[in-house]
């Protein structure tokens, strides 16, 4: 595609971005008992645990606030309710700011973020698959869905569109039963967690549904989106407003479909939420247990930063994504003001010698996973192992213009050669 199309999608998307649709019923997320918080909970919320995990640096095991402001550096924001939060620079790893970094919390559907990065590679996108009963049968109770039916077909991408745009458990299981089952696809995103140092993680669902003993952290949750981010797929998922998701299927007539909107806020400016000017992803949560949950990626003026906030307990409408703002705007005004007080550390197979810096071809034949078997061939070009630069693509049909901040297509911010990863043998 030319510069010249790219530009010009990149406008028409954005003109259609403000006339937001609501998607009609059977697709509308149903959070239930699992997006309610309990007041007297939050009344009764624990402390931070004395010491914590000091991957990354002494300082992100201390509870409370770490940060070290040099000359000119701007003050935190004041409204800051969240248990634990992370501000970082997504491509030299630098910890800029951090609060109970590593306290092990319930991620809720941040989660998925993990589970995109682990299973996305193994699936080609244009695989069509039917849903049957028993994928959808253990789905739990108030879940977020986007609407998969029983004896239906998917693709792949449909499926993937339903996880970021909608939250959908329904197509987290789907995707799950495909690569080989819950429990295989609950053991790679384990198993992936650990290669990644995300070591404060313990999966016990796919889709981050409240479970007895699954948790992760601010740190962790970090780690994983920026090791999301260097995969093509994830990042235009990830940044994508809108979609048309596939509906009822009557006999002799065109499929139907009806229109999905992300939930993440800073990205579609609902809910009373702003649009945030450069962001591009990444993902939110909310179950009785985690509270809200967000992590977020942003761009200005060439610098991306991630932040993840977890659990705010301020009643203030929408607070996760308003505290998260609240961060991004810190952190490009602190950037190269502040002394790190850690690092995002690399993948435990990470290598220090030179690379080229591009995205690897697609495909992830005769390549293996982490149990041994050959990975599916992967769309996404990207086998979750071998180097890749951040790219924060966002590309035809769902490219976003938010505030004046233009992504272009397939623009790479690489990644310290520390972070690229040995290839898999």
């Amino acid at each position: 595609m030319s510069a010249l199309k790219k530009t010009a999608l990149t406008v028409a998307a954005a003109a259609l971005l403000p006339a937001l649709t609501v998607a009609p019923a059977t697709a509308a997320p149903h959070f239930g008992k699992a997006d309610k918080t309990d007041d007297k909970e939050r009344k009764a919320a624990p402390k931070p645990p004395s010491s914590m995990s000091t991957i990354g640096g002494a300082r992100l095991g201390k509870p409370g606030t770490q940060v070290d402001l040099g000359s000119g550096a701007p003050v935190l924001p004041k409204e800051l309710t969240a248990r634990s939060w992370i501000v970082a620079d997504a491509e030299n790893g630098e910890v800029l700011a951090a609060h109970n970094a590593h306290w092990r919390l319930p991620p809720a559907s941040t989660l998925k973020m993990l589970f995109a990065d682990t299973v996305l590679p193994k699936l080609p996108k244009d695989e069509e698959h039917e849903v049957t009963s028993e994928e959808l049968a253990k789905v739990g109770e108030g879940s977020s869905l986007v609407g998969v039916k029983e004896g239906h077909t998917y693709t792949v991408h449909d499926l993937w569109l339903g996880v970021f745009l909608r939250s959908g458990n329904d197509a987290v299981h789907v995707l799950s039963e495909m690569n080989d089952g819950i429990d295989e696809t609950v053991e790679d995103m384990q198993d992936h967690a650990e290669e990644l140092q995300a070591l404060d993680t313990h999966v016990v669902s796919p889709d981050g549904y409240d479970e007895e003993g699954q948790v992760s952290s601010a740190y962790d949750l970090t780690l994983i989106a920026r090791s999301g981010l260097q995969k093509k797929d994830f990042r235009e998922y990830s940044s994508t407003a809108r979609a048309q998701f596939p509906g009822e299927q009557k006999p002799g007539k065109k499929r139907e479909t009806y229109e999905i909107q992300n939930t993440n806020r800073l990205l579609t400016g609902a809910d009373g939420v702003s649009t945030y000017e450069g962001i591009a992803g990444v993902k939110n949560g909310n179950t009785t247990h985690a509270g809200s949950t967000f992590t977020g990626v942003a761009e200005r003026n060439g610098k991306v930063l991630l932040v993840t906030v977890m659990n705010p307990s301020s009643e203030e409408n929408q607070a996760v994504y308003k505290e998260t703002a609240r961060l991004l705007d810190w952190g490009f005004q602190a950037a190269g003001k502040v002394k790190p007080v850690g690092e995002l550390v690399p993948p435990k197979s990470a290598r220090t010698g030179p690379s080229s810096g591009s995205e690897p071809s697609a495909g992830a034949a005769g390549k293996e996973n982490g149990h041994g078997r050959p990975a599916k061939a992967s769309a996404a070009g990207d086998n979750g192992s071998s180097g890749a630069g951040v790219a924060l693509a966002i590309t035809g049909g769902v490219l976003v213009l938010l505030a004046g901040a233009v992504f272009l297509v397939n623009r790479r911010w690489p990644l310290p050669d520390l972070v690229r990863r040995l290839p898999r043998r």
